[in-house]
């Protein structure tokens, strides 16, 4: 049985871990950097633990502090919440040689979904519809151009390691396609340290659908539902609800039996994530696999009434899923917004700094996730976001209706944030109508 959970996070999932624990009546094991000495995760821990300096290389993506800090305090699993180290085969190989139990799948599996040629590969061969693309790893101009005329244009080079939006670049034409193709690779490398690259054709005007999968370590898989998540600017998400309005019952049916196909490709245990790209015309193809919590996770967790902290660890202390595909009823309509330290008026430009006042919304239907506080400070360190403001209600009408006021409430004095910009999007008559994709935002 697991008993203390070291939190190899920060911000606002590090609190959410802890909270789920607390009702488990498990311990918990704050890490911090020295930025981050005053976080709110670092006084709700039973314990907390500093691992370093303020830069994430030297504390929160430091594998050898971690292991350490969770080996001295007596931990005997490792929730890796998402970012950071979450997805990190070696990390999760790590802990396994140490006998500590990683909150999330086997090293193998993240290995094998990380790589998104082998991922593809791997949803060829379990007959997962899949985007036209590359069936070998591309590592030159003039071998990619070769692929990209067999797969028609326009194309997109994608780095076959990574995420987050880097390394990923659309030639329109055979002209454009060795700039692209560099560019990408280049971004690459920078950023991931590998200039492995695949390419795909480039499905236009397409949804972000995502399905929320669950997995236990004797076969049993069940999805959650879609989150659609087609709100999104530079590929970083900024809206998510659930249901999607775009699929039909037929079409959800479809794609959610795709999700626990590939999930069981991939022999995946725990919480994960099958993404799709779907068409106007209903055709959707499998994109990747997140192997880890989502950030927007509460949105599934509205609609089902399901735990999804919770059930990680269960499923990682051993147990079987305690639903199962019948269980799953989904109720009402979720929207979450992502409240972020930026400044969308120049560019979404960061900004850190002290929060001298702040009041955030409740009520029924109404939900925050955050670590912010009045006195607290943003540091220029870590990842923008500061909230998760989420409105649960019987439809999407009402759950639209309720977003605009909880974000009208919304008081954080002493920075800047996207308030302001999130509250425009949800009077757009696309959005509130339901006609958005994922280039939505560049329209706006």
């Amino acid at each position: 049985m697991i008993e203390k959970v070291l939190i190899a996070n920060r911000g606002e999932i590090a609190v959410r871990i802890i909270r789920a624990c607390r009702e488990m009546g498990i311990e918990t094991v704050a890490v911090y950097s020295e930025a981050d000495k005053e976080a709110l995760h670092t006084q709700l821990a039973d314990e907390a633990i500093c691992i370093g300096p303020a830069p994430s290389s030297e504390s929160y993506l430091s594998m050898e502090r971690i292991i350490s800090a969770t080996l001295v305090s007596g931990a005997d699993a490792i929730h890796p919440g998402f970012g950071f180290l979450s997805e990190n085969s070696k990390f999760a190989e790590l802990c396994e040689q140490c006998n500590i139990t990683f909150i999330g799948p086997d090293s193998s599996v993240i290995r094998k979904m990380g790589n998104k040629q082998e991922a593809r590969n791997t949803m060829v061969a379990a007959n997962v519809p899949v985007i036209p693309g590359s069936k070998e790893p591309v590592y030159d101009a003039a071998a990619g151009a070769e692929t990209a005329e067999k797969i028609g244009y326009p194309v997109i080079v994608k780095a076959a390691l990574g995420g987050g939006g880097k390394g990923m670049r659309v030639a329109e034409t055979a002209e454009e396609f060795e700039n692209s193709f560099n560019t990408a690779q280049k971004e690459t490398k920078m950023a991931f340290g590998d200039d492995t690259m695949y390419i795909e054709h480039f499905v236009q005007h397409p949804r972000h659908i995502e399905f929320q999968i669950l997995a236990d370590k004797y076969g049993n898989v069940i999805h959650l539902g879609e989150r659609d998540c087609s709100v999104q600017r530079n590929h970083q998400k900024m809206i998510e609800e659930s249901p999607s309005v775009a699929l039909s019952e037929e079409l959800r049916t479809k794609m959610g039996e795709a999700a626990v196909k590939a999930a069981k490709a991939a022999q995946y245990s725990n919480a994960g994530t099958i993404e799709f790209l779907l068409e106007k015309n209903g055709n959707f193809y499998f994109m990747e696999m997140n192997t880890r919590i989502q950030v927007e996770h509460p949105v599934t967790e509205w609609v089902t009434g399901i735990d999804l902290i919770k059930e990680q660890i269960s499923i990682a202390d051993g147990r079987k899923l305690n639903y199962i595909q019948e269980d799953v009823k989904i109720t009402g309509h979720a929207i979450e917004c992502r409240i972020n330290a930026e400044n969308p008026k120049k560019n979404f430009r960061p900004s850190p700094g002290a929060i001298t006042d702040m009041y955030l919304p409740g009520g029924k239907g109404v939900r925050i996730d955050s670590a912010i506080y009045s006195g607290y400070t943003v540091t220029p360190y870590y990842d923008s976001m500061l909230a998760k403001l989420i409105v649960h209600a019987k439809n999407r009408k009402e759950a639209i209706r309720k977003m605009r006021s909880a974000l009208g409430e919304v008081i954080i004095e002493g920075i800047d944030t996207n308030v302001d910009y999130q509250y425009e999007i949800l009077h757009h008559p696309d959005f509130e109508s339901g006609d958005i994709d994922i280039e939505f935002i560049e329209r706006l």
